[in-house]
């Protein structure tokens, strides 16, 4: 049984006047704003030796005790799954993975994870480097896009890729549709950190931030929408969606980084079901062999049909059904 760590902090003039559940999740990253509330309401928080509200403003002199409960356990567990191989031998496994699949478990997502789906195909083998929870995860993808990823099949596979990708020699691109007209291609070079309000999201900014390299060309322009391909020279988390938010162009079904009510995501709501990214290309060494290789995902049918909706209504026609 592991034991619980408690972790102190001593309230300077810095953090005066500010709302205890903000400033606690603004020092532990990984924890969010309604982690740290359901974490106050559960005792697990103290100022002064005393539980209180998450509304609590902090005081100078103040000494905040945080007791981080016991992890429940979780693995990942085989299940019966379909999933889209699209390469595979003894070293790397590539798929396609659908919209709406979650990579790994976590929480809110123990079942139904490409994961899951992986270890009722392979069985044991899977790199074991990401653990019980992520066994041969070298990069992911959000649910709600679709599209290729590499999985490796042994701790040597794992290895090598993931130095690949720290040295951006894996190129992946992506299909996406974008809100309003794009004029010319474009590259985003701005740093990506968390948000430092919503502890769920990434936003633009030079507080504990990464570099992050988008490049843009333009596949299609249509009433109030463009097709673009974004190419990836950094991964970070939810790059293509937080720069292009940034630039006054969220994705289309992006209902995190965009606007609910933007009448195109209302308009087009039925099919996307989430932001239109899909990963369509996959560039790669093969860790054993040191040959390059190339992979392709065809556009999904969500994709295609808005895309066809969206042709329609260039052209003046009915774009409803």
């Amino acid at each position: 049984m592991m034991e619980q760590t408690t972790i102190p902090f001593e309230i300077g003039a810095d953090h005066k006047g500010a709302r205890l559940d903000l400033f606690l999740s603004e020092q532990i990253g990984e924890l969010t704003r309604s982690h740290v509330q359901k974490l106050l309401a559960d005792g697990f928080v103290l100022v002064n030796g005393a539980p209180v509200n998450k509304n609590y403003k902090l005081r100078v002199g103040d000494t905040v005790e945080l007791t981080m409960p016991e992890p429940e356990p979780c693995r990942a567990e085989p299940e019966d799954i379909p999933i889209d191989i699209v390469y595979e031998d003894d070293d790397i496994i590539v798929v396609n993975k659908p919209k709406g699949m979650v990579v790994h478990p976590a929480a809110g997502n123990y079942t139904g994870t490409l994961v899951s789906a992986l270890l009722y195909h392979c069985g044991e083998r899977l790199s074991g480097i990401g653990g019980v929870i992520r066994p041969g995860i070298v990069h992911r993808i959000d649910k709600d896009t679709s599209g290729l990823l590499v999985v490796a099949k042994n701790d040597a596979a794992h290895l090598f890729l993931s130095d690949e990708i720290k040295e951006h020699k894996v190129s992946r691109v992506y299909h996406a549709i974008v809100l309003g007209k794009l004029d010319e291609p474009f590259t985003v070079d701005l740093p990506i950190g968390r948000h430092p309000v919503d502890r769920k999201k990434m936003a633009v900014t030079e507080k504990n931030s990464k570099n992050a390299v988008t490049h843009v060309s333009i596949l299609g322009r249509y009433t109030g929408a463009t097709h673009i391909r974004c190419e990836l020279e950094t991964g970070r988390t939810h790059q293509i969606r937080v720069h292009l938010s940034h630039k006054n162009h969220p994705l289309l079904g992006d209902l995190v980084y965009g606007a609910a009510k933007h009448p195109m995501n209302q308009k087009y709501a039925k099919y996307t079901d989430g932001q239109c990214l899909h990963a369509a290309e996959l560039h790669l060494t093969h860790p054993r062999t040191g040959e390059p290789m190339h992979f392709e995902a065809p556009l999904p049918e969500y994709f295609t049909k808005v895309l066809d909706l969206l042709q329609k209504a260039e052209k003046g026609g009915n774009d409803s059904e």
